[in-house]
Order: C-alpha cells, then structure tokens, then sequence
C-alpha cells in the first residue's frame, strides 16, 4: 500500500480496543469518531468478548479476538498499536509486512535499537507512520509555539519543566507491574519525560547541549492488590539542566512517587514578558513588570478538531489524527512519525550516557 493510496476516509483498525478502561477506548475511539475523515472499521483485543463489546460500543463492523485478522484485512488502511510498550514491536512488524500505515502509541521500541529497526522497516515499506506524541499538537502547546515566535516574551532566556506525579512510587497497581522492569520501556526516563519534554521542545526549539542526572531511590515496589514486593530496576527521576538552540537556558525536573503535592507545569521567562503552560496545556502569560500572569485564551484556529465532549487526552489524539489526515491531503508533515521516534528515543539514550559519564554533552 503506497503513500497515496489512502482514501478519502481513512479506514481504521484499532489493536488494544479493550472497553473497560483501556487507553484505545478512552481516547483513539472517540477522538476517530469525531473527525469526518476517518471510518473505525475493525478492533482488536485478546478475547472475542471485549473485542465485541467494543465494536458494539462504538459500531464498528468488525472485531477479532487477536491482531492478524485485523492487520490483513482489505478495510484497513492504517493500524493503530495501542497496547503496551512491550508489545509494540511484535504488532508494528505485523501491521508493516501487511503493507498497512501505523499509528504506534510512544514509545515505538522499548530500545533505542528496536526504535531503529522500526523505522527502518517502515522506510523499507514506503508507508506512513505516526507517533503517539499528541501533546506537542495540543491547541495550547501551538499557540505557545506561536506566541514565542511572535515575540510575546521577547527574548526567551530561561526554560523550566516540572513533573511531579504519584504514579510508579513505593506502591503500583498489579497492572503496572512491568513498570518496574527499565527494560519493558514504561518509565520515569522512556515515557514521562519523553512525553513532558517533547511538549515543551515543540514549542521552545531542540536542545544543543545537556547536563543529566538519571537516578533510581526505589530498589523495591509493592504490588497494590496481593501485597507482592517486586524489585525495580528503572529509574524514578531525571533532573536535566542544558542550553536550547536559541541559547535559553533550560532546566528539568521529573519524578514518580510524589507522595503529596504533585505538579505539572512549565514556564518561560523572557526579556519581556513571561508564559506558563499549565498541566491541562493551557497558555498564561504577562508583559513587562510585576504583572500577574493572566490566561490567555486559546484562538480556536489552533483546534484542528472538535472539541465536542472529548476529554484533553481524547482531544489531544484527535489534533494528531486530524494532522495525519491533513498530512494524507495536503502533503503537510505535521503529525510526527517513525523518524521523530527514534529522535526522541536517542535524546533519552544520551541522558542516560551523560548521567553516567558525569560530562556535559553539546548536541
């Protein structure tokens, strides 16, 4: 299937379709449903039960109890993977060899190496492919983009991210179990600060050099529902510190286990004015001196999709799908791919490699 064989609406096949509670069903469902260029023609789960039920729920003409019916069938034309990291490859591979497009919740590879191979394998395929990074195409997160182009702060001089969050500490659900495992790539490093910092780069520019601690305090987690202590191997805080391309100096601090007082958020301080983009990627903003920081309402040209009762993760999917359609019609490169994955995957890599070495990297 070539890059221009897509139709005027895009046939979906959703892998991880699972009804009560899955990320598929609370954002890629619904956020499809609400874009007129799409058509969910076919689900997938492990059982024949929640597959049905889904397509029940959401009328979709076809469900299957595993992957490969769904990738090999002729009213599929792109493949959303939305399952767990590790199960990725395995259903990328698959949905690749059938010739189909595919839409691969981030992260692509638990590895750099896997990620690689991915790409390369999509290449081979000439097929198109997305990246689950539908925070950098939030309404706000382009607004702010935009804001910082036109000036609003003038000169940016400073960056500064923090995640605090309660998820992946001394005690986890039996579900996130693998999470403790670095190498099942769902982590402190791999997913939140991947996701966290894309969001911010997309609107403030790449980083050119970086400082990077990557630490791991919990040796041991205990499984919330049959009292198991597990050991854990990944990392529960990253702490970076570096310049931006522009020459802003930007700083990051992301961590799991917050016990009380967890916080999302980031600002930028310029030479005339200053912005925050808040935990729901809502923009504020001042101009000169001693002035609070006001919201500043997001122009609804920057909702490339309904909003409708979409909720913001739903919604923000939904800008991603929206952009990949627009890529399909117009040409444009806006939803990121295969490539941009193994961008990001290398920037985690290389923060691990600084954190060990103890030297700064220029970029």
């Amino acid at each position: 299937m070539g890059q221009s064989s897509l139709p005027e609406r895009i046939r979906v096949g959703v892998i991880g379709a699972n009804p009560t509670g899955g990320w598929a069903a609370f954002t890629h469902l619904p956020a499809l449903q609400s874009l007129p260029g799409y058509r969910i023609t076919a689900v997938s789960t492990t059982k024949q039960e929640s597959a049905s039920e889904a397509a029940r729920r959401f009328d979709v003409p076809h469900a299957f109890a595993s992957a490969e019916p769904l990738v090999e069938h002729p009213e599929v034309d792109l493949v959303v993977v939305s399952v767990r990291a590790p199960e990725h490859a395995k259903l990328v591979r698959l949905a690749l060899a059938a010739g189909k497009h595919v839409f691969c919740e981030w992260p692509l590879g638990v590895s750099l190496e896997e990620t690689t191979e991915l790409a390369a394998l999509a290449r081979e395929a000439k097929v198109r492919t997305v990246i689950g990074l539908q925070r950098r195409l939030a309404p706000g997160v382009l607004y702010l983009r935009d804001l910082l182009r036109e000036g609003y702060v003038g000169r940016v001089r400073s960056v500064s991210l923090q995640v605090s969050t309660p998820l992946l500490g001394e005690r986890r659900p039996k579900s996130y179990e693998y999470t403790a495992d670095a190498t099942k790539g769902a982590n402190v490093l791999v997913t939140m600060t991947a996701h966290f910092l894309d969001t911010v780069l997309a609107a403030v520019g790449d980083l050119s050099s970086v400082s990077a601690l990557v630490a791991r305090q919990f040796e041991r987690t205990t499984l919330v529902e049959t009292g198991e202590v597990i050991p854990v191997t990944a990392p529960d805080q990253v702490l970076l510190s570096g310049t931006l391309a522009s020459g802003a100096v930007l700083s990051a601090h992301i961590e799991s286990g917050k016990r009380n007082g967890g916080v999302i958020g980031c600002t930028i301080t310029g030479t005339e004015g200053d912005l925050s983009l808040s935990q729901d990627l809502t923009v504020s903003g001042a101009k000169g001196d001693n002035t609070p920081l006001a919201p500043l309402p997001t122009p609804e040209r920057y909702l490339w999709s309904p909003r409708g009762t979409l909720g913001d993760d739903a919604h923000q999917v939904a800008q991603l799908h929206a952009a990949f359609a627009r890529d399909v019609r117009e040409g444009t490169s806006l939803a990121p791919g295969f490539e941009d994955a193994v961008k990001l995957h290398r920037l985690m890599e290389t923060f691990v490699e600084v954190s060990t070495s103890g030297v700064r990297r220029t970029l």
